[in-house]
């Protein structure tokens, strides 16, 4: 039987924020001034690289978030072929600015789709909106200054966790959360919805939290957006291209309740 869904949590990045431009362009417009101009391909496949690697080593920002991203960033300038001198002795300053300009709207920008959704939800169905993310306590300063609107309560982190999706905890903990600040009865999973573009962090987490969980997979022109796992099969899975999709979503479920 079907249950009005009450609570709908959404991933943040690639969902409701993405990046002002690339990242390895970015990444490259702080690195040239002290390493001069590398490679924008070799800067693309190599912060893949580092960021899963680190995500590997030092799950759930273990080692603390900054010294976290200067990792990264490292380890991002000596695969694209910077001089390991340079970066160690510029390190510091590049890690500085690069983690300052992804804390702000100067990194990121909000999807068109993003806050007129969030307003839909909870003005005209009632519905809370709240945020479960893998990242960094940077995510709430993005929020704010792209004025998300303070609706979307809570924002639960995994640096600040310590627990990472697709962990059933990282869900529960929002939704305790929520509960816990909730005057009209409590919330079950069952009546919570989750929107997130990775097949295994958000959908399956979601799910396995016992969420009703659709899987956004933004085209963009050139896909780009779409957070795609290798040899993934989406048999079965519920997939949505845009935000303004969880509406009618919502809206039908609700009247079939």
């Amino acid at each position: 039987m079907l249950q009005n869904i009450k609570l709908v949590t959404f991933d943040a990045l690639h969902t409701l924020i993405t990046p002002r431009a690339p990242i390895y362009v970015q990444y490259s417009q702080v690195f040239t001034p002290y390493l001069g101009v590398l490679p924008p391909e070799s800067i693309k496949r190599s912060f893949k690289e580092a960021l899963k690697a680190v995500q590997k080593e030092h799950p759930s920002y273990d080692k603390g978030v900054e010294n976290w991203w200067r990792d990264v960033i490292r380890r991002t300038a000596l695969g694209a072929g910077g001089n390991e001198r340079e970066i160690d002795a510029h390190l510091s300053e590049i890690a500085k600015k690069l983690i300052k300009r992804f804390s702000s709207r100067e990194g990121y920008r909000a999807f068109d789709d993003a806050i007129p959704t969030l307003h839909h939800l909870h003005n005209q169905l009632g519905v809370r909106t709240a945020v479960v993310s893998n990242g960094d306590s940077r995510i709430r300063a993005v929020l704010k200054d792209l004025d998300f609107p303070d609706t979307l309560w809570p924002v639960v982190l995994s640096d600040e966790e310590g627990i990472e999706k697709p962990s059933n905890e990282i869900f529960l903990k929002v939704l305790e959360l929520v509960n816990n600040s909730y005057e009209h009865g409590r919330i079950l999973p069952s009546e919570c919805g989750h929107i997130g573009d990775e097949l295994t962090c958000d959908y399956h987490g979601g799910v396995n939290a016992g969420f009703n969980t659709l899987l956004l997979r933004r085209p963009g022109p050139e896909g780009e957006h779409e957070h795609k796992d290798e040899n993934e099969s989406l048999e079965g899975v519920k997939v949505i291209h845009g935000l303004e999709e969880v509406i009618p979503w919502v809206q039908e479920r609700n009247e079939l309740a």
